[in-house]
């Protein structure tokens, strides 16, 4: 379903509702568990790998997660938010990064192509869960 600045009691009307996912943003590892059904077996897989865009528009929300598979083919994937199809998302590390988007990673091999980890001290954490506390 394609929509467009939809307000949160219409997307609930809509049958969307709250995931209850972890708050991640561009550049941030995390792995996604994907409900995957092949003839009449379901089971799990995980899909981990960087984010490196977000589409927020409401019921349309969707990102982008890039992760580097076997023999260093990079693999990347586009999950709307809210599919029933993903079971949780699981946050790994937060990321350093300066741009909104992170395409030119398309580009880069090795080392190059990783996103480095930022690492925050006690006040930026606890500072952090201040701000969620008041929310």
């Amino acid at each position: 379903m394609k929509s467009k600045r939809y307000s949160k009691e219409t997307i609930c009307e809509l049958g969307q509702y709250d995931r209850n996912f972890p708050e991640f943003e561009i550049g941030d590892a995390i792995a996604v568990s994907l409900r995957i059904i092949e003839g009449g077996k379901e089971r799990l897989q995980v899909f981990e790998g960087d984010v490196i865009a977000q589409h927020r528009e409401g019921a349309s929300s969707t990102f982008m997660v890039r992760k580097i598979a076997a023999n260093s083919i990079p693999v990347e994937r586009v999950f709307p938010y809210y599919s029933p199809l993903i079971e949780s998302i699981k946050f790994i590390r937060k990321g350093k990064i300066r741009r909104a988007k992170l395409y030119y990673l398309r580009a880069r091999v090795g080392k190059a192509a990783r996103v480095k980890e930022r690492v925050l001290t006690r006040e930026q954490k606890e500072a952090m869960r201040k701000k969620k506390a008041n929310k």
